[in-house]
């Protein structure tokens, strides 16, 4: 190792120690191993870009997630693509995977590392994560947006997509305009994801105004779960940190669920809820039954934001089960 290597390394241990608050992080421990998500990396990359003058998206931690490899890719960073390959599945069909509300890509790695499938799975990572680009505030221009960069990935189908929260509207969104070209879609799998309380029905909104209500009443201080972790900011980091611009595509992220109303999709949707219900409604079936040709539903333990951290395990099964279903099935 060269004298260079050796001295980013040391220097990043010391942004590490600092956004991680803990002491020491040796070279070779393993972001997601340290309890890493999406906001503690784009804390982590508004110091390392500073450092070492650097334009480097929170997203490169996927392709680098020790101090030793991160070093060593400074010199040789990866192409930029919103679709970033999670696993080094050998199988020649690809799964795409889009993640939710105030996330990126980094929080869907556990998932994948749990997963057992040999297909490369891709996640697709927002417009303005990266602290430069403007962030989307329209599901539809996800789909404009990701669909070169899948296309360019899988030419033509049968396709396999999975979205978290928000990441299942894009995801279906994808898959109807996929469908619209006549290309298969194999998998559509929707992990907790509705569309926004106004295209739900009378009732549906009764009911959850008083689930909402019923939850305040017994969790008076985690009504309404929110990010992980207030993070500590240094006064340096200002509106163009990494931090402020997760926050701008978050924003926008809001503004493209409330006015996404989805249309009828024809085909299969793999809908997995959280047996704790929280922001969302009970019960998917009666939201998603009028608008897919057919719903099938199973359930994971604990919350909406479990499903990615302590239950993280079952999902990654349940996952590989649609996926090992669906390999020699027909069209969704």
């Amino acid at each position: 190792m060269d004298d260079q290597t050796t001295s980013r390394i040391a220097a990043l241990q010391q942004i590490w120690q600092l956004v991680f608050h803990r002491s020491p992080i040796t070279a070779d421990d393993d972001f997601f191993d340290l309890g890493g998500d999406t906001w503690l990396a784009a804390e982590l990359f508004s110091h390392i870009n500073r450092e070492f003058s650097l334009h480097l998206p929170p997203s490169t931690l996927c392709h680098a997630p020790t101090i030793t490899a991160l070093a060593v890719l400074i010199d040789n960073p990866p192409c930029s693509s919103p679709a970033i390959q999670l696993n080094n599945g050998a199988h020649p069909v690809p799964i795409f995977i889009f993640h939710g509300i105030g996330s990126s890509v980094i929080d869907l790695v556990p998932l994948v590392r749990r997963m057992q499938s040999d297909h490369p799975i891709y996640a697709l990572e927002s417009k303005g994560n990266d602290g430069y680009e403007d962030p989307l505030d329209r599901v539809e221009d996800f789909a404009s947006f990701f669909l070169p960069a899948i296309r360019k990935i899988q030419p033509h189908g049968p396709y396999g997509l999975i979205g978290y929260s928000f990441g299942g509207l894009v995801a279906l969104e994808i898959a109807q305009r996929l469908k619209a070209e006549a290309e298969p879609i194999r998998l559509l799998a929707m992990l907790d994801s509705y569309p926004d309380r106004r295209y739900l029905s009378f009732r549906q909104n009764s009911r959850l105004l008083l689930q909402l209500a019923r939850r305040r009443l017994s969790h008076p201080l985690n009504a309404d779960r929110g990010p992980k972790r207030q993070l500590t900011r240094p006064r340096d980091l200002d509106r163009s940190s990494l931090v402020q611009a997760l926050q701008r595509v978050k924003d926008a992220q809001y503004r493209a669920l409330h006015s996404y109303r989805p249309r009828f999709y024809d085909g299969v949707v793999q809908f997995v809820r959280a047996a704790v219900p929280t922001r969302f409604p009970a019960d998917p079936v009666p939201v998603w039954s009028p608008l897919v040709r057919a719903l099938e539903v199973e359930t994971v333990p604990g919350e909406h934001v479990d499903m990615l951290t302590s239950s993280v395990g079952q999902l990654a099964s349940l996952l590989d089960a649609y996926v090992r279903d669906t390999r020699n099935g027909g069209e969704g």
